[in-house]
């Protein structure tokens, strides 16, 4: 076919597509009125076996079960059907309708004593019309996608041939943007297989069918696929040299009830992080929000910003932000406004810092619940300008614990840091010192207000988490710079972080100390490689100089731990949901302590560094200042930071 007669074809299937529906549907009728009447003759000939004989009967039947089928197709509903997207589930109610058609012929051929049809003859009829319908459909069909499809998009394969990857193949044919080839699983019984139109190959044959068929890239279609095996897959396919996506995971595929390319999405360190998502509880969850006037501190920021958005989902009362950025402020509260037109919401321009701007709020609007999320985090800047970071970190704590127990605020939630754990840098000291102030405030006589903290490790998504720098660095060619070989660090997902402190503050009971379990401690160096292969990448190393990025080590920033820690040699207990956990620790009275802040105060006016430190190691037993990294080769970190958090409570649980 030239390229003018299959244009000329294509404004032909556009013209019959752009037609009135009503022209359409009268098309099909009067094709239908006049194919069934064959459909009719064949049926009787393979009955009685002679044409003469089978024209003996009389036209008023043939035109009877012909009107009668067209009037079951119009109860079917297939007259109203798209045919571009005529399904299973169309064809098969028309086959009902159909059958329920060749009885009520029945019935009517026995009602006016028609002996001379045979009724046989309707079950006959009810195969081969029941043919015709789906062959004409099915080929009016192709032949509308086969016109009127642009050309196909990128060659890919599907990683798994199972349910989801089969479904996914049948969709995709009707995708603009892939064009399925084959399948890839790790069966041997499906080796050579056709499943879905596509055949199928074992995995042991990926290098050499990606070659042969010129696959750009494969999609793993194994929605409740492990972490741990995910990675081997990833490795795998960056191997052998193709780009990796991923098809969503069941829970998300629930909406859709199948999967297709829509589903398919570019493949996030989330997915290899290795921690199964813990649902919130929803009495927990909805405790202190729900209907209350809730405040969230620094909520422009990373995790402030997830809180409200967690927060809106409850249903509050009022929802109050406040955080000194303008443009942060701005953004999240565009942002929530946007997704929960019908929730208040007021915004508040200023800093923790400012006595009379957190009493104003406190005493006009009443709030219930306080997240304190502001805080300077990023080590080696609050270690380079220690008056600012512990004027905004300490002072701001103490401003918002004295006003949430005079104002009678029922619930105030510390967001502290693992960092805070035998500090070694002017950041950790200081929320350490923040845990404190919580303490002291929690251990006042009669306090109405319930204190509590939560102490977490890095989350991945924020805005001073190392992934960002990482691609960053990846989009510019590397290399990516790490401090240390050895150093490792907590990951969690921002989102599930957020429903931990909001639960955690429901469970409070005053001047508790929770810590959230952060699972296995992650080396960087094996994160940067992880984003290397995700990217599609090789590292560059010296047995392997063609590679695409390069890691560099740079040594540890002053203050810098090598490996973090989350616990304390404090008591840990459980609590009531599994992945939080209480600790007791030491605190200062709450008049020494004051006067211990009172002093460090005066030092960050006098800038002196050494004056600042020493108060802030008498306030902090465990504080050791480190200025210089470690030449000496990395020790392994403490076996208690080593293992999941949960491993420390096995002898709590029953």
């Amino acid at each position: 076919m030239t390229g003018i007669s299959v244009q000329t074809m294509r404004q032909f299937c556009a013209d019959m597509v752009a037609m009135h529906r009503g022209t359409k549907i009268a098309i099909m009728v009067v094709a239908d009125l006049l194919a069934l009447p064959f459909c009719i003759l064949i049926a009787m000939l393979l009955r009685v076996g002679d044409l003469s004989l089978a024209s003996h009967y009389g036209l008023m039947s043939y035109v009877l079960v012909a009107v009668v089928t067209v009037l079951a197709f119009s109860m079917s509903d297939l007259y109203r059907a798209v045919i571009r997207f005529i399904d299973q589930r169309m064809l098969g109610v028309t086959g009902l309708t159909l059958a329920i058609a060749a009885i009520c012929v029945y019935i009517v051929l026995f009602a006016l004593n028609d002996e001379k049809f045979p009724r046989s003859v309707l079950a006959i009829y009810w195969f081969i019309v029941f043919s015709y319908v789906v062959a004409s459909r099915i080929m009016v069909r192709n032949f509308l996608r086969n016109l009127m499809s642009p050309p196909p998009g990128d060659t890919v394969a599907i990683y798994g041939a199972g349910e989801s990857g089969a479904s996914l193949a049948l969709t995709m044919r009707t995708s603009n943007e892939y064009r399925p080839v084959c399948f890839f699983d790790e069966k041997h019984v499906l080796n050579e297989r056709t499943i879905a139109g596509l055949r199928v190959f074992h995995t042991d044959r990926l290098v050499e069918m990606v070659n042969a068929m010129c696959i750009r890239s494969v999609v793993i279609a194994l929605p409740s696929v492990s972490p741990a095996r995910l990675r081997e897959i990833v490795q795998r396919l960056a191997d052998a040299g193709v780009t990796t996506k991923i098809l969503s995971r069941l829970v998300d595929l629930a909406d859709h009830g199948r999967a297709n390319p829509a589903s398919i999405r570019a493949l996030k360190f989330e997915d290899l992080l290795g921690r199964a998502p813990v649902p919130p509880r929803v009495d927990l969850f909805s405790r202190c929000v729900r209907g209350k006037t809730v405040l969230v501190t620094g909520a422009g920021g990373s995790i402030g910003s997830e809180l409200c958005r967690q927060i809106v989902t409850l249903a509050p009362k009022c929802l109050h932000l406040l955080d000194h950025s303008e443009f942060a402020l701005y953004t999240v509260r565009q942002e929530l406004q946007t997704r929960f037109p019908g929730i208040a919401i007021e915004a508040h321009l200023g800093s923790v810092c400012n006595t009379n701007l957190v009493e104003r709020i406190l005493r006009r609007d009443h709030i219930h619940t306080i997240y304190h999320a502001a805080a300077y985090k990023h080590v080696p800047l609050v270690e380079a300008n220690i008056v600012e970071g512990l004027r905004n970190n300490v002072l701001g704590a103490q401003i918002i614990a004295t006003a949430a127990e005079r104002f009678k605020v029922d619930t105030c939630v510390l967001i502290s840091s693992d960092k805070a754990v035998r500090p070694t840098n002017i950041m950790g000291a200081s929320k350490r010192i923040a845990e404190m102030l919580f303490q002291a405030a929690a251990a006042r006589f009669a306090t109405h207000t319930t204190f509590c903290m939560v102490r977490f490790g890095n989350v991945l998504g924020s805005s001073g988490s190392v992934i960002p720098l990482f691609q960053r660095q990846i989009a510019h060619g590397g290399p990516l710079t790490i401090t240390h070989p050895d150093v490792s660090r907590y990951f969690m997902l921002i989102t599930e972080a957020a429903q931990l402190v909001i639960q955690a503050g429901a469970m409070a009971e005053g001047g508790d100390v929770f810590v959230l379990d952060m699972g296995d401690p992650v080396r960087i160096a094996d994160l940067a490689r992880t984003l290397i292969v995700m990217s599609g990448l090789k590292e560059k190393t010296p047995t392997n100089p063609d590679g695409d990025i390069a890691i560099k080590y740079v040594g540890l920033f002053a203050g810098e731990k090598l490996h973090e820690e989350l616990l304390t040699d404090g008591e840990v207990f459980p609590s009531e949901h599994p992945r939080i956990m209480r600790m007791k620790e030491n605190a200062l009275r709450p008049g020494i302590l004051e006067t211990y802040i009172t002093c460090l105060m005066m030092a960050c006016d006098t800038n002196d560094r050494a004056m600042i430190e020493s108060m802030v190691r008498a306030i902090v037993a465990e504080y050791t200042p480190q200025r210089q990294p470690d030449p000496s080769p990395a020790l392994a970190p403490p076996e208690l930071s080593r293992q999941p958090l949960l491993k420390r409570l096995a002898a709590f649980r029953i």
